[in-house]
């Protein structure tokens, strides 16, 4: 123990550093873990979709026409931040957001949650981690 406090009297910068990175590392950690509490799984997805669940699709029009999952609704960034107003109807209900590599679907699952909805998810890898499963998409 005393050569450990000779060490940090004599590097105090190296010792500072090492605290700071340590507490990066525990910031990075429980912001993980509080999104993959938000985030599920394609055969997650399936079990909240034979239950109901609303469906919302991030991407682009033209991605949207390409493929989707079934029953999914397109909307933009800019139609979430209104989403209280226009899906007062599914508060209550599940409510699942994603796009191609899962990276904007827990902006907007938290977006969705500080709007009042209770069940906001995002598909975690996005529509990728979808068709990794083989699973099938609706074209429109």
């Amino acid at each position: 123990m005393d050569r450990l406090l000779e060490y940090l009297s004599h590097h105090p910068w190296l010792a500072t550093a090492t605290a700071v990175v340590a507490a990066l590392i525990a910031v990075y950690e429980m912001r993980a873990r509080s999104e993959s509490l938000v985030s599920v799984t394609p055969q997650e997805l399936i079990r909240l979709m034979n239950q109901g669940a609303l469906l919302l699709d991030l991407r682009a029009p033209e991605q949207y026409q390409v493929g989707h999952l079934a029953g999914a609704r397109q909307m933009s960034g800019e139609q979430i931040l209104k989403a209280a107003d226009t899906l007062k109807k599914h508060k209550e209900k599940p409510v699942v957001v994603y796009d191609d590599t899962g990276s904007l679907g827990t902006t907007a699952a938290r977006q969705l949650a500080a709007q009042g909805f209770t069940r906001a998810f995002t598909l975690r890898g996005g529509l990728a981690a979808w068709r990794a499963d083989n699973l099938p998409l609706s074209r429109a």
